[in-house]
């Protein structure tokens, strides 16, 4: 929900549309043949491939890479897709710094990784540019499988139990598919509307049928769906938002950081995105940086990330964080929120110092006061509209490794499932592993 931007400071405009612009291009430009072939060459070819070790889809990274260098980047995608059907999405906003880059062997011997990221995306566009996928149905089974959220997670399923020959209904709440990829990254990670165009060429498999606006909860229910369906996969991600729990918290310039990136994606005009002058975001992961750097973009003047623990505690990379700070976003460390003044909109923020003690967050009494006209949440989000019938652990649907729930006939994967981190390349294998256990269990 966009918020008011009645608050004093908050405008639109504040940088020409050119300057916007050239801000908002790729975060990384996209490789040549010539840049691809130099970067595959610089590949070990390792035989035990801790890269390979590191995905979450396990992709035959040194497979792949050997494609690319012998000139046939198509096949070399599908290698990538066998794996992971978001693979060029993945491409652009995987943290291959803290996965398969971080534990290349060029990384460890000179600091500089094989770029697998890039070489990644090369394949991918490679291929997507032909316009046809790789991939075809097999014989109808005659099951039909419900599938509630079409994000990576939920994508990546009914792609995998289509091509293996069921009828899959895919639900999604939204007016748009993609979930977190459409609404959630910022959008110097996805431009040219690519997470659309993804969406668009992963439903040329068939056998998908997309409902929009359909949400689960009184029109569209868990017990109604394992009536109607032969098997039942959830991957409705984590709707709700954590509270800062502080006074001031409802005024006018304070907003989830997650709507405001989700207004900013699709919004068709960047220079009518109206931005503050000074702007503080609470939280230490990768939507904190992703709405710092975004507002820094637009034309914020000061932005500051404020974090309550330490720098090594950031759920956001150290990469992450120096693009935060090579954009001029201030990061501040071991601060939490006390308060935030004004009387209808917000002016200032009110911070505590922190320590940890016994492994717990405590404030010291100390305080500091920054500007904000505009202050953006992001301490993480909670599971909303689960069916109750569910177990629960961690406060997130509690799933086996095959993405059983504890109701027969459902399984669950991506964000709202307990298990792995809530990174698109995680919920992209939880989709495609629960699609083969739930083709293993309808087949008998």
């Amino acid at each position: 929900m966009a918020q008011s931007h009645q608050a004093s400071g908050i405008q639109a405009g504040r940088l020409p549309a050119e300057d916007i612009a050239t801000n908002f291009e790729d975060l990384h430009a996209p490789f040549d043949a010539h840049e691809a072939a130099v970067a595959a060459d610089r590949c070990y070819f390792c035989y035990d491939a801790p890269c390979m070790q590191a995905c979450p889809t396990s992709i035959d990274i040194p497979q792949f890479i050997r494609e690319i260098q012998g000139g046939h980047p198509t096949a070399a995608a599908k290698t990538i897709l066998d794996q992971n059907i978001l693979g060029g999405m993945c491409a652009r906003v995987c943290p291959t710094e803290t996965l398969c880059e971080e534990v290349c062997v060029r990384e460890a011997a000179e600091g500089k990784p094989v770029e697998i990221g890039r070489l990644q995306r090369y394949a991918t566009d490679a291929l997507m540019e032909k316009g046809a996928q790789p991939f075809t149905r097999t014989d109808a089974t005659g099951k039909t499988v419900a599938v509630v959220g079409a994000g990576p997670a939920g994508l990546a399923a009914a792609h995998r139990l289509a091509m293996l020959g069921h009828d899959v209904v895919l639900f999604e709440a939204k007016p748009k598919a993609g979930g977190l990829n459409e609404f959630g990254i910022a959008a110097y990670k996805s431009t040219n509307d690519f997470a659309a165009r993804e969406v668009d060429w992963l439903l040329q498999i068939g056998g998908i049928t997309v409902e929009y606006g359909k949400k689960l909860g009184d029109a569209l229910t868990l017990d109604g769906l394992s009536q109607d369906y032969d098997a039942v996969f959830l991957s409705i991600g984590l709707g709700g938002v954590n509270a800062l729990r502080t006074s001031g918290e409802d005024v006018a310039g304070v907003a989830d950081a997650v709507d405001f990136i989700a207004e900013l994606r699709q919004s068709a005009d960047l220079t009518s995105l109206p931005v503050g002058r000074n702007i503080v975001v609470i939280g230490g992961g990768m939507t904190a940086v992703d709405a710092a750097v975004q507002s820094k973009l637009l034309g914020a003047e000061n932005v500051t990330i404020a974090y309550r623990r330490g720098r090594d505690a950031m759920g956001a990379s150290r990469y992450e964080q120096d693009l935060a700070a090579s954009k001029g976003v201030k990061l501040m460390f071991n601060v939490m929120p006390k308060a935030i003044h004004g009387d209808s909109a917000a002016c200032e923020i009110e911070l505590e110092y922190t320590e940890i003690v016994d492994g717990r967050v405590t404030g010291t009494g100390e305080t500091l006061r920054l500007s904000a006209d505009q202050v953006y949440k992001a301490i993480g989000q909670t599971l909303e509209g689960q069916p109750s019938a569910l177990d629960l652990e961690g406060g997130k649907i509690k799933v086996d490794e095959a993405g059983r729930t504890s109701v027969a006939g459902v399984w669950a994967g991506g964000d709202c499932a307990s298990g792995g981190e809530d990174l698109t390349v995680t919920a992209v294998a939880e989709g495609r592993d629960a699609a083969m256990d739930i083709h293993a269990s309808l087949m008998g």
